[in-house]
């Protein structure tokens, strides 16, 4: 909000080459101020600004702009900008602009940078994509059981400036393995002769480097931390993740998942970056299977059509009846989709879901039962007594007691269908988030209009039909 009101000053001290000045504005800001600002400007005066910021406080507002303004400041950034701004780069942060490049560039600008930080790009960028690897950093701060508090304190203002958080010290063992890990505060509220082991429990949580993305965002839930340490399969520790870096992971499932809520692929890229032809596939292929599906619902109408001519009238509540399936449908599929993401509902618990939701559905199915019975019951009254109109016919009551049952049935089903998929979908392995709520309405289109003429054929049998 302070880079948006002092832009027009900002702007000033460019045009006037006033470099000085410009520095010492920027001094005492943020770093996401200082990138938000940066957005609002244009390409040259970019430029401008991180010629003049310190190294380190250009890498850090660097790694908060997103991947297209990096792109564009990397092509016009001299190269010695460049050379300064990858190598001041937290390690977690890089590897992240560096995967989301085409492999020639990636390469190209792996090579600015020193043996050390190359060493460590390469080191990071070669564990699979999608694992914790690819998000740790190794820049932590890690002491021995036989130090004092003294040695670990003198240890961390030698060398903590370099750490991603100092929120966590890690204790390891000669071969590096790890064997606790003990927050920050503990050492300063112990005497300083006091040994590390004894502030040890030894009840630290750690991930594994090959551990999925998905895996650490639920153990960091679970936990309740802010930064996690990772170890390789023999139990060393090769870096951590903090929870910024989780962060961005919970934003990309959750943008996932809502993407496929809509009925298509995930897009994966930001909606401006991703090709036109790219984007039109990942949409088109679910709108086919809709459409197909949807193509079913004709049919069932086609076996039903002498029943439509002799009773029209159950022509005019078919919208009704099946959106309303597909609403509690879609409700269903959302809660169960979003309560298994959150590790809230397991597959073992599919039984007491689908009694939960036999029960919910009965009940909104009997609400709205209600209310749509009322509807033509009132209707019919009021349009034969003010309007003389006969709305429904003769037999309206009949009508009525169809329409009412009809949604109790097709609310139920589409609840307890809505809330399986899910379970089915995560049982043979697939995306729950792929029963989106344009699917399971599909789906409860045609079954809908099965259960909503049975239901006419049984009632209305030897008056209307």
């Amino acid at each position: 909000m302070v880079g948006k009101i002092l832009l027009p000053e900002i702007k000033s001290l460019i045009e006037a080459r006033n470099f000085g000045a410009l520095r010492e504005l920027f001094h005492e800001w943020r770093p996401a101020d200082v990138a938000e600002v940066i957005l609002d400007m244009d390409e040259d005066d970019q430029v401008i600004i991180f010629r003049v910021l310190p190294h380190a406080l250009a890498a850090d507002v660097f790694e908060y702009l997103d991947f297209d303004a990096q792109q564009k400041l990397l092509r016009a950034m001299a190269h010695e900008q460049v050379v300064a701004i990858l190598n001041e780069m937290s390690p977690d942060d890089r590897t992240a602009l560096l995967e989301e490049l085409p492999s020639a560039a990636a390469r190209q600008l792996i090579r600015l940078l020193t043996p050390e930080e190359r060493r460590v790009a390469t080191v990071l960028l070669g564990y699979p994509e999608g694992s914790v690897g690819r998000l740790m950093t190794p820049d932590f701060i890690a002491v021995h059981e036989d130090w004092t508090v003294q040695q670990v304190l003198d240890y961390i203002r030698e060398h903590g400036q370099d750490s991603e958080t100092l929120n966590v010290i890690y204790v390891v063992d000669e071969r590096g393995k790890l064997i606790d890990d003990i927050r920050m505060r503990e050492f300063l509220l112990k005497p300083l002769t006091s040994a590390v082991r004894d502030l040890m429990q030894k009840t630290f949580v750690a991930l594994n480097v090959i551990d999925s993305q998905q895996e650490a965002l639920n153990i960091f839930r679970k936990y309740d931390r802010t930064a996690l340490p990772v170890i390789d399969s023999s139990g060393v520790l090769v870096g951590i993740v903090t929870i910024d870096d989780m962060l961005d992971v919970a934003e990309a499932e959750a943008t996932e998942d809502i993407q496929k809520f809509g009925g298509m692929e995930a897009l994966d890229e930001p909606y401006m970056r991703i090709s036109f032809w790219r984007m039109v596939r990942k949409r088109a292929g679910w709108l086919v299977i809709l459409f197909l599906g949807e193509m079913l619902t004709a049919t069932a109408m086609a076996n039903f059509q002498d029943e439509i001519a002799r009773a029209v009238v159950l022509a005019l509540f078919l919208p009704l009846i099946i959106s309303s399936g597909g609403n509690s449908g879609s409700q269903a599929s959302t809660l169960i989709v979003r309560a298994m993401a959150l590790g809230e509902v397991t597959l073992r618990d599919w039984w007491r879901v689908a009694g939960r939701e036999i029960r919910a559905g009965l009940s909104l199915g009997i609400i709205l039962g209600i209310i749509g019975t009322l509807r033509v019951a009132l209707w019919s009254i009021v349009g034969e007594k003010y309007f003389h109109r006969d709305l429904y016919g003769p037999h309206w009551p009949l009508v009525a007691i169809t329409v009412g049952l009809a949604l109790v049935g097709v609310v139920l089903w589409g609840s307890l269908s809505g809330s399986m998929l899910p379970f089915v979908l995560r049982r043979v392995g697939a995306d729950p988030a792929t029963s989106s709520a344009p699917f399971v309405a599909t789906l409860v289109d045609v079954t809908g209009l099965v259960i909503y003429f049975s239901i006419a054929l049984f009632i209305m049998r030897g008056a209307m039909l």
